[in-house]
């Protein structure tokens, strides 16, 4: 064979046998992004022998960030948007206070609402140390007992601060206005709002100033639950209607008992004051201890949520996301996972608006997924967009979904790429509920805009009262990716008309 033929020869075996080239195998081994990749998390270093179980944080004019400790204590952090926030930057403002679990801020004076009572405190002589303490309000009472929370929201467009007060043993009203929501209006008057609390985790506003909270599982609470205060509404627990004797001004008659073993929408036709929960958080699924309530006000330097409100839990350390709408005048919405791996039992968050969120932990001896004690923690969104289900609205005949990318809309209108099932929980005396009256309702039709960015759902059996759990494990984005969080739990109290 001559020169040049062996030559061809031994190139073309060379071609034929040689490996796959290298991207196709990175390509195989590409895995699907993660959280991190969107919302990376930062770990303050919090001063050696300092016990800081954050409970809630408030930024000043100034720029430094005020975090309060379930321990008593107030810190003032200098530069908390640094890449890195070092022990150095923390610097002790009060102590001695008595569980403080809320922070808010006006003319000067931070509020500080712990378990007696909603104090202020200012520094008057400028070396970042609290020096004038006034009790503001103190008009509830408490026993002692290490389950009388007191927690409160920011100030409201009328100045007012909300608070919401823990049953005593979250179990009894033995005291005051335990199990209440109350106002505290700006001349410090208290002003009885709602009834019906069990135990709260955390208290915030939306974007057009309606307050919520997050009451746990227990006696008349199945699971736990995002709800909606109304002034004058019960939320449910009837153990502090007895203070309807001097809350009638303000409230007027007490509500009529709910019946043990019924279910929340059916005693909510017949009791005009009971608001039913907004969103019921399925227990285990999305966490055993709902905590701190944020709303994102950051008009999208947050990233795809804007507007969206923020829950934690503390048992599982991680924060949840919540889309709500109103239908027949009432708050429902959806759930969906959101962050995970947070360092401690997530309890105090606050979204400032530069669109970073604060995450305070503590697993306070009830234990967390997260193992650290307690910690401080900065997430902040990277820029790149996750493909989420952005929202979940429900339609008279089944559900519309918005996504934060355009979809492949061959999986995306196909009726097997989703599952759904239902179920919802009693509404009794006794302690939580397991999930009851399962139904499977019947994908019909799955209808993809032109644009991508939504898809209707048509659905055969949806149940008015009732957690809807959608699974869209085979839908994709127009570029190949799965969900980040392909599940969502709707809860459907009404049904639109």
């Amino acid at each position: 064979m001559p020169p040049l033929k062996k030559v061809l020869a031994v190139l073309l075996v060379l071609l034929l046998f040689q490996p796959a080239p290298v991207f196709a195998v990175e390509k195989e081994k590409q895995t699907p992004p993660s959280e991190s990749d969107y919302y990376p998390i930062v770990r303050f270093e919090i001063p050696p022998g300092v016990v800081l179980e954050a409970s809630s944080f408030q930024l000043l004019p100034d720029g430094r960030l005020a975090v309060a400790s379930r321990r008593g204590e107030i810190w003032l952090i200098t530069a908390p948007f640094a890449p890195q926030v070092k022990a150095s930057q923390f610097k002790l403002f009060a102590q001695g206070l008595h569980e403080v679990l809320s922070l808010a801020y006006r003319d000067g004076w931070l509020y500080a609402t712990q378990r007696s009572d909603v104090s202020r405190l200012r520094d008057t002589t400028g070396d970042g140390r609290a020096d004038e303490f006034e009790v503001f309000n103190g008009d509830w009472e408490i026993s002692g007992d290490y389950h009388e929370y007191a927690l409160s929201s920011k100030f409201d467009s009328q100045g007012d601060l909300w608070v919401v007060l823990c049953l005593t043993g979250s179990f009894n009203s033995d005291c005051k206005y335990r199990g209440w929501c109350v106002r505290i209006t700006p001349e410090g008057k208290l002003i009885p709002t709602c009834s019906g609390i069990r135990s709260p985790g955390g208290i915030g506003m939306n974007t057009a100033g309606d307050m919520f909270y997050t009451d746990n599982q227990g006696p008349w609470n199945g699971t736990c639950e995002l709800k909606h205060l109304i002034p004058g509404k019960f939320m449910g627990h009837p153990g502090g209607n007895r203070w309807y004797d001097i809350a009638a001004e303000a409230m007027g008659p007490p509500p009529r008992a709910p019946q043990s073993g019924s279910r929340f929408i059916v005693e909510a036709k017949k009791i005009p004051q009971y608001e039913p929960p907004t969103i019921l958080f399925p227990y285990d699924k999305m966490g055993k201890s709902a905590a701190g309530v944020a709303c994102d006000f950051s008009a999208g330097k947050f990233g795809p949520f804007a507007g969206q409100m923020f829950v934690s839990d503390q048992s599982a350390s991680t924060i949840m996301r919540c889309y709500l709408e109103k239908v027949q005048g009432h708050y429902q919405g959806a759930c969906f996972p959101f962050r995970e791996g947070f360092a401690s039992g997530s309890l105090g968050v606050e979204i400032t608006s530069d669109g970073s969120m604060f995450v305070g932990g503590t697993n306070r001896g009830w234990g967390s997924r997260g193992r650290l004690p307690f910690s401080i923690e900065r997430m902040r969104w990277s820029g790149k967009t996750p493909f989420e289900i952005q929202e979940m609205r429900a339609q008279p005949d089944g559900f519309e979904l918005v996504f934060t990318q355009p979809v492949d809309k061959k999986t995306a209108g196909d009726v097997t790429s989703y599952a759904l099932q239902t179920y919802t929980y009693i509404y009794q005396a006794s302690y939580g509920s397991p999930e009851v009256d399962h139904t499977r309702p019947k994908i019909t039709q799955a209808m993809v805009a032109k644009n991508g960015l939504s898809v209707r759902l048509f659905i055969e059996g949806l149940q008015e009262g009732h957690v809807h759990e959608l699974r869209s494990a085979a839908v994709r984005s127009s570029g190949g990716l799965p969900l980040l969080h392909d599940i969502a739990y709707y809860t459907l109290n009404y049904i639109p008309q």
